[in-house]
């Protein structure tokens, strides 16, 4: 009967060593250790997390961090969401300046938040406008290209941006622009050949 209790025992003592192993592997996927030269936007575009998100989550009013600190990072857009995103930055601004790449991405996180547009990024990228898509690489097929590593990294940082931007909601070419409507908006800003707008 000893014998039996201390195997039990023992079994217990191996669950509970086990066990705060099983859980720093958890939180390392969502707690982030704050190292020297680290920043809010360093962190945020790591992560692909918002500034803002993190700032809420850990509930500080500034951007302060002390080496050390254990911030927790929230969930935030998922890889497929991103890549998506990616996707569509690729084949959008190809050819643009990478701050205009970051602007195209911020356009979708922007309509994610407007009640003028759908409620998740695969719904605003997807999103069809009477008989067409609203963008073009949708209609074209062209969104399902690979992209490349500088989209990929635009919409990290325009996902760490979020919510401190212009509220830009649209972009367009100005040259090449076949809708008369869109020259009506109130423009934020012009990067390389896109105009944005609200």
């Amino acid at each position: 009967m000893m014998r039996y209790i201390l195997r039990v025992a023992i079994a217990g003592m191996l669950v509970i060593s086990i066990a705060p192993l099983d859980n720093s592997t958890v939180e390392a996927s969502a707690v982030h250790r704050v190292q020297a030269g680290d920043t809010l936007w360093l962190i945020g575009k790591k992560y692909g997390v918002s500034i803002k998100d993190i700032q809420y989550k850990n509930h500080k009013s500034g951007h302060l961090l002390y080496v050390g600190e254990r911030l927790t990072i929230p969930t935030s857009v998922t890889n497929s969401e991103k890549e998506l995103m990616a996707r569509l930055v690729h084949a959008e601004a190809k050819g643009e300046p990478y701050a205009g790449k970051v602007a195209v991405a911020t356009v979708v996180l922007n309509r994610v938040k407007s009640d003028e547009f759908p409620d998740t990024i695969s719904d605003v990228i997807h999103q069809k406008v009477k008989h067409s898509y609203a963008f073009e690489p949708v209609q074209n097929g062209s969104i399902h290209q690979h992209a490349n590593q500088e989209a990929a990294e635009a919409v990290d940082e325009a996902i760490a941006y979020d919510g401190m931007g212009n509220d830009s909601l649209y972009f367009y070419n100005p040259e090449t622009a076949t809708s008369k409507w869109i020259f009506s908006t109130e423009e934020t800003l012009t990067i390389g050949k896109h105009r944005f707008a609200k």
